[in-house]
């Protein structure tokens, strides 16, 4: 089934490659400047969005073996992901339940038990409390009812999604509308995390809007890797989760070639989003690399962070992994000084109140469903997403 998507995502591009075209939506959309700036309705993101979706916080790859962990704080939710000894994963709040305190506080790692580093209270690989240090003095607990608070966690397509609030969240199935069908053929459980960074940007949004645009890669970037890109995309919708591509000429040499000769690394390259805060942009240098891009919100509607892993198909060799250093320092740069200081210019700008909009031409359909989709999420219940979700499947 993804290969099959593949396939027609790869025919449908041919086309627009022979009748020089790209995708159009029939009109402008124009967003108001405040959805960016706003703080109440920034935390109606937090409460609609960050607190009630599926959220892609971690590859399969990184939680490899029994114990495997990973822990990290999201749109101010401390998260952990573990992989128990009977090899499903699991997510918990990272918060102990005698008084709080985080128990796990290293951002990776294997371990048998989690013990907090306050009291000594443990936890066993299902979030059970195992353990209370002086239990005599302590008094009864029941560990019964004092366990890790559970969060709905689900692997799909060689990658972790996770739901920030407890019991009952949107069905990822529904979520996913068939896209992990496509990104299945990338084959992310086989894959590592090479180098791993941090960088702070501004509103979420803002930051968002450029990995769904193509428009900006021949100016914004023609110091860096941009000059002679073509600033048309094209894009393959599944709900709110979009593949990004441009009219490719290479894929001309396969269009009278038997579609099992069609060359799968050359069919998945593109920026895939995933609807909020995820980008996986394929790069070949060196080695097959792609760059997972991981959009969080920060305390303030005017601060995100960004959470950049440089994952390898393979294990590279000495030049490859010169390359991939090499590769991964640039797009840090190019995210940094490039893409998100122009974003902190243009939030600064729009602050100021004295323009009421941003405009999304007819060529930038990712941003405008991007904005579109964020609308209903704030504005439907969890059936009326679903039922939505299963409309566009």
């Amino acid at each position: 089934m993804g290969r099959a998507e593949l396939l027609r995502m790869a025919r449908r591009n041919i086309a627009h490659v022979k009748a020089d075209t790209t995708d159009r939506e029939p009109g402008m959309l124009r967003v108001p400047a405040a959805h960016y700036l706003d703080p109440a309705r920034f935390e109606r993101e937090l409460e609609r969005v960050w607190m009630r979706l599926p959220l892609l916080l971690a590859l399969s790859s990184e939680l490899r073996s029994p114990g495997d962990f990973r822990a990290l704080e999201v749109a101010g939710v401390p998260v952990l992901i573990a992989r128990g000894s009977d090899g499903a994963v699991r997510a918990f709040l990272n918060s102990c339940a005698h008084r709080g305190a985080q128990v796990v506080t290293e951002p990776a790692g294997n371990a048998r038990r989690f013990v907090c580093p306050y009291h000594a209270w443990s936890y066993d690989d299902r979030g059970a409390l195992c353990g209370v240090f002086a239990r005599d003095d302590f008094g009864e607990v029941d560990p019964a009812t004092h366990g890790l608070v559970r969060l709905p966690a689900a692997e799909r397509a060689g990658l972790v999604w996770v739901s920030l609030s407890p019991g009952e969240s949107l069905d990822l199935d529904t979520f996913l509308c068939g896209y992990d069908r496509v990104l299945a053929e990338f084959g992310f459980e086989r894959w590592q995390v090479f180098a791993r960074r941090s960088v702070p940007g501004p509103n979420w949004k803002l930051a968002y809007d450029g990995y769904l645009d193509f428009y900006h890669l021949p100016i914004l970037h023609k110091a860096t890797f941009g000059a002679g890109l073509p600033h048309r995309a094209l894009y393959d919708a599944y709900g709110p989760h979009q593949r990004v591509s441009f009219p490719n000429p290479g894929l001309l040499r396969f269009e009278d070639a038997p579609e099992s000769e069609w060359d799968s690394r050359e069919l998945l390259q593109g920026v895939w989003t995933i609807f909020p805060h995820v980008s996986i942009a394929t790069f070949d240098v060196g080695a097959r690399a792609v760059l997972v891009s991981q959009l969080f919100p920060g305390a303030t509607p005017l601060e995100s962070v960004t959470v950049q892993s440089y994952v390898l198909e393979r294990e590279p060799d000495e030049s490859g992994r010169a390359a991939a250093e090499k590769m991964f320092e640039l797009l840090g740069h190019v995210v940094r000084e490039e893409d998100y200081a122009t974003c902190l210019r243009q939030q600064r700008a729009l602050a100021t109140g004295l323009r009421r909009e941003v405009l999304f031409g007819r060529n930038e359909a990712g941003g405008q469903r991007f904005h579109r989709f964020l609308d209903r999420v704030l504005e439907l219940d969890d059936a009326g997403l679903a039922a939505a979700l299963r409309k566009e499947k």
